[in-house]
């Protein structure tokens, strides 16, 4: 797995051994960043559940303002700070080890995030956990970008999602990303 484009493009990135992680095609990143790269200048990037922080990393290299990865993988999270250190993007990103919920707390302090990128295990509904939880909605700014990477049964359409619209889908070979923004709530007066 490598950059694909940006400052940090060629250089090669780490990714955990074993089945607890899913790195992102070289291909599907590509045009997950093709479809995306007018949202990226100077932004603040999310990765949540990064794995090798391969997103994130790609986020920044092309031209995000900083980044912070959430993964509760000790091993994965130390692997992320190896590949920040090849792509020489240390400085300008936060790694957190521990589970995404958990995060969202933490995640208050920062900057409100413009793009999210989310890559959860497939299966067990934590995509729907983090954008059901009001912690999350209050970490990102008005009509934030949250891209949603799951496997090809995961329909989001019918759930509810208070505070989100979904943009479009783009459907791959083994699974999908779904593109949400975050809407304002209107509250009554």
């Amino acid at each position: 797995m490598r950059v694909i484009a940006g400052k940090a493009k060629r250089l090669q990135l780490k990714t955990p051994k074993g089945m607890d992680t899913r790195p992102t095609t070289d291909r599907i990143k590509e045009t997950l960043f093709n479809m995306i790269q007018d949202e990226l200048y100077d932004i603040h990037f999310l990765d949540l559940f990064s794995g090798s922080g391969a997103i994130g990393i790609e986020a920044l290299s092309r031209g995000a303002k900083d980044a912070c990865f959430v993964e509760q993988n000790r091993i994965a999270a130390d692997i992320i700070r190896q590949n920040l250190e090849v792509t020489h993007l240390t400085e300008q990103s936060e790694v957190f080890i521990c589970s995404a919920v958990s995060s969202l707390s933490m995640l208050q302090k920062k900057d409100k995030f413009h793009v999210v990128f989310m890559d959860p295990p497939y299966g067990k509904g934590l995509e729907l956990e983090i954008l059901q939880n009001p912690l999350f909605y209050r970490i990102l700014e008005n009509k934030a970008l949250v891209i949603v990477e799951a496997d090809l049964e995961t329909d989001l359409s019918d759930k509810k999602l208070t505070g989100f619209q979904i943009l479009k889908e783009k459907i791959y070979k083994t699974n999908k990303h779904i593109f949400l923004e975050k809407i304002e709530m209107r509250t009554k007066d």
